[in-house]
């Protein structure tokens, strides 16, 4: 049986919520990285650079769910992933600038030109893919997903469902021979090889795209939800020794590999959720207040690593102990808080107001593909998922 999407925002509540949770472990790696280690919580969030790896098969699934190539012509969808990403985009890179700038920092202008273009995660210089705004490099990644998706779309849909278990497996596949086969390399190029480069992080959105297309069909995944999300908790608890050998080797294999491998766990937490949505059962990650931090999960994640800056500017880092936990949870709360403005004041307004101009250019018929795609997404955009509900 084929799904039919209905109409609606937040038509699968419980990938909003997720979205909200894996923003949250980028957000804690980040504070852990910068600000300070919390005895347990560093431990158990070192990895949890990963969250981009979920948005990133999180924006697979959703757009494969929603787009219909014959009804939203390619043009439409690209003006509207645009519209839904870049004009927060811009605020954030102008407030990275100036917090720089206050901070005694010059950012190349070829740095934030390639950020607002984006295409600065095609570059290896790190002064160019983390210049604009360090949080925004999965960005351009995401933008080659899209330009690429509507091609991508039309050479997986319709296949039969072998064809799609095939390509899953080639995918992962591909990703364990990747991480082995540039340990040549040096070792910063071999880390933004890794972790930035849209080829190679395009393994992940195939992922899942092909998760999406099976959902689409009506695939019922293997795992309930409950399974699916004990196995990521796990899989990241038990990189934990990991974290112990090598805790800021980012060019180091284990870390790499963490990334890499974690992302058919996502694909099976992100359809199992999305199965038991669509079954009408409750999940508890579908409440009304874990939705609206879904929404701003995209706005958090460009803000909240220039909030970090800022604080630790200002305060220094705090001396070992519970004022690390302070420091944490109020960065945290300023952070979240300036991204639930950003929504409301910034990125939705923006949004509907792109879209508007391409509708007076260009009529496109409306319909419930054309109104799903209004947020979906996934990641490391963070966006929001209306399908679905990256983000992206």
């Amino acid at each position: 049986m084929t799904l039919t999407p209905a109409a609606g925002r937040d038509r699968l509540p419980s990938l909003t919520g997720l979205r909200f949770w894996a923003a949250l472990l980028v957000v804690l790696y980040h504070l852990s990285r910068q600000v300070g280690p919390v005895p347990g919580l560093s431990e158990a969030v070192w990895y949890g650079r990963s969250g981009v790896t979920f948005f990133f098969v999180l924006s697979g699934a959703v757009l494969a769910w929603t787009y219909d190539g014959a009804r939203v012509p390619a043009r439409v969808f690209l003006w509207r992933r645009f519209a839904r990403v870049w004009p927060l985009l811009a605020v954030s890179v102008g407030l990275s600038v100036a917090v720089w700038a206050v901070m005694g920092r010059t950012v190349p202008a070829g740095a934030v030109a390639a950020t607002l273009l984006l295409v600065h995660a095609w570059f290896p210089q790190p002064v160019v893919f983390t210049g604009g705004n360090p949080a925004a490099w999965s960005l351009s990644d995401e933008a080659w997903f899209y330009l690429v998706f509507p091609a991508l779309l039309a050479v997986l849909a319709g296949r039969r469902a072998r064809v799609w278990a095939w390509t899953a497996a080639a995918v992962v596949g591909a990703a364990l021979v990747l991480w082995p086969a540039l340990s040549g390399l040096p070792p910063t190029t071999r880390n933004w090889a890794l972790d930035y480069l849209p080829l190679t992080r395009s393994l992940q959105f195939v992922l899942g795209v092909v998760a999406g297309l099976a959902l689409r069909r009506g695939w019922r995944p293997p795992l309930p939800l409950p399974v699916a999300i004990s196995l990521v908790a796990g899989w990241h608890l038990a990189l934990v020794p990991w974290s112990n050998a090598v805790p800021d080797a980012l060019w180091y294999g284990p870390y790499n590999a963490s990334q890499w491998l974690s992302a058919p766990l996502f694909a099976a937490l992100i359809c199992a959720a999305a199965r038991a949505d669509l079954d009408g059962r409750r999940t508890g990650l579908g409440g009304a207040w874990t939705i609206r931090l879904g929404h701003w999960s995209f706005a958090w994640y460009l803000l909240h690593e220039i909030v970090i800056r800022v604080a630790v500017f200002h305060w220094g880092k705090p001396a070992p102990g519970g004022g690390t936990a302070v420091f944490w949870a109020g960065v945290a709360a300023v952070s979240l808080a300036l991204a639930a403005m950003a929504y409301r004041w910034v990125e939705r307004p923006a949004e509907r107001w792109l879209r508007g101009l391409a509708g007076r250019s260009s009529p496109a018929p409306a319909s419930s593909e054309t109104d799903a795609l209004s947020g979906a997404d996934g990641a490391g955009a963070c966006a929001p998922v209306s399908a679905g509900p990256p983000g992206r």
